[in-house]
């Protein structure tokens, strides 16, 4: 197997950039063969920006919060992509169901395709393999996927969520987690595809919650758990040993199913 001898990696957040700073320490210390080429978020003030600042990162900021107000005050006069197909995307997306409100999803739809092509337009000097999110606070629609990601069975976009997934999508993982009750927590790294947190799974790590344990003691372990999985899953993609396949499985009666996994192949 052709092993890469460096990756480029991207890098998108929206606050502190604690995952950041774990994975740009793997490619100093040659844990992960690459190097950070750019920062984005989508907050100005978002501390990880600061972080890439201190290396000499390369960074930008597209303020989503900025967009969103202007196509609430004045949505006719907002100018969308180019090549942004509302019908063609409406298909795709997997963040509402059928019978969601129309308007809604158009509305979600064309401010995500504003935002994100002034993303793509702010990666586009810097070349990159991987994108990673970490703690990028956006939901990525397929507008800004379909253009990132070319061959399905090679994805590039990876994220991690703080929960074992499909357990507790959305944003609140830990909290979600602690709220129920679980005995155990747990993070995982996924790649991204067109519905929430349901991209297929690269790998989970988990942890004991006690009785005792307040939502402080939770974030603070599920993070600890973060900052050596990400790097790991990075790792294994720059090392090449990634590959999304096709599952089939026959039950009885002549049933099957399909599920698509993350392959992990040897070194």
């Amino acid at each position: 197997m052709q092993i890469k001898s460096s990756i480029r990696i991207g890098a998108l957040i929206s606050g502190s950039g604690t995952n950041l700073e774990a994975i740009l320490k793997s490619c100093q210390t040659g844990w992960i063969s690459g190097e950070i080429v750019f920062t984005g978020s989508d907050n100005p003030k978002a501390q990880g920006l600061e972080r890439a600042a201190r290396r000499n990162i390369p960074s930008f900021v597209v303020d989503y919060g900025k967009i969103l107000h202007d196509y609430r005050q004045d949505p006719m006069h907002q100018k969308l992509p180019p090549d942004f197909d509302l019908a063609d995307i409406r298909t795709k997306q997997a963040f509402y169901s059928e019978d969601a409100d129309s308007a809604k999803i158009d509305d979600f739809l064309c401010t995500r395709a504003i935002a994100e092509a002034a993303l793509l337009e702010q990666m586009k000097p810097y070349p990159f393999d991987l994108l990673v999110l970490a703690g990028f606070m956006r939901n990525l629609s397929p507008y800004f996927i379909d253009r990132v990601n070319t061959d399905r069975f090679r994805p590039r976009i990876m994220n991690i969520h703080p929960a074992i997934l499909p357990a507790f999508a959305g944003t609140d993982g830990y909290g979600d987690t602690f709220r129920y009750g679980c005995r155990v927590g747990g993070c995982t790294v996924h790649f991204i595809d067109y519905g929430e947190d349901s991209g297929p799974i690269i790998g989970q790590r988990c942890f004991a919650i006690n009785e005792t344990d307040t939502l402080a003691d939770v974030k603070k372990k599920g993070l600890a758990e973060e900052w050596q999985l990400y790097p790991e899953c990075i790792r294994l993609f720059a090392q090449n040993r990634l590959k999304v396949v096709n599952m089939t499985h026959r039950l009885p009666r002549g049933r099957t199913y399909q599920r698509r996994i993350v392959k992990v192949t040897e070194a």
